[in-house]
């Protein structure tokens, strides 16, 4: 009886750690979950240094220096790319908020650091963001739905001012979002 016992320690032990990190999981697995995830404190401290990272990137918006996403279309620092094409990248978050998290980018920013800058000639662009979103989510196995959300502004929580798309699923999304 003992050993049961320490056997179904071991596996709800193994089974979290799993749940928990996205390196020890191997790609497309869903380890289904039997009880609400307890994540009311990270989530409060995560939103917090989200509207700080954001309200601190607000103030360098429209400097044009280059962001840290210009530094990965660059393959200046590593990223884990999911998709790439001659207009867009899309890569995984470093801070996943679902299961999957992915961000696409427009590989050439042309004034478009946020959704508000958008001009006429960026139509073409933000098509394509979308469009590779859907096949971002279609690679990614979110058959069952997914979110698709842009962030802009500082009361938006954007934190890197270079237009990017977050593709999200692989669990229940939510609603009302924020």
């Amino acid at each position: 009886m003992a050993a049961m016992a320490a056997a179904a320690t071991l596996t709800a032990a193994t089974s979290s750690l799993l749940r928990r990190s996205a390196l020890l999981r191997p790609h497309g697995l869903r380890i289904p979950r039997s009880f609400p995830p307890q994540r009311f404190v990270r989530h409060i401290a995560s939103s917090t240094n989200e509207e700080a990272a954001a309200k601190a990137a607000a103030t360098t918006a429209d400097t044009g220096g280059p962001t840290i996403f210009d530094n990965i279309i660059a393959k200046e620092i590593p990223s884990n790319i999911v998709y790439e094409d001659e207009k867009v990248l899309a890569f995984r978050d470093i801070n996943p908020q679902a299961p999957v998290h992915v961000l696409v980018i427009p590989k050439v920013r042309d004034g478009l650091t946020g959704l508000d800058k958008a001009e006429p000639r960026h139509a073409e662009i933000l098509g394509q963001l979308l469009y590779t979103a859907k096949v971002v989510a279609e690679k990614e196995g979110l058959a069952n739905g997914y979110r698709v959300v842009i962030n802009n502004g500082g009361e938006g929580c954007q934190s890197v001012y270079h237009l990017h798309v977050h593709v999200l699923g692989g669990r229940q999304m939510k609603w009302p979002p924020g």
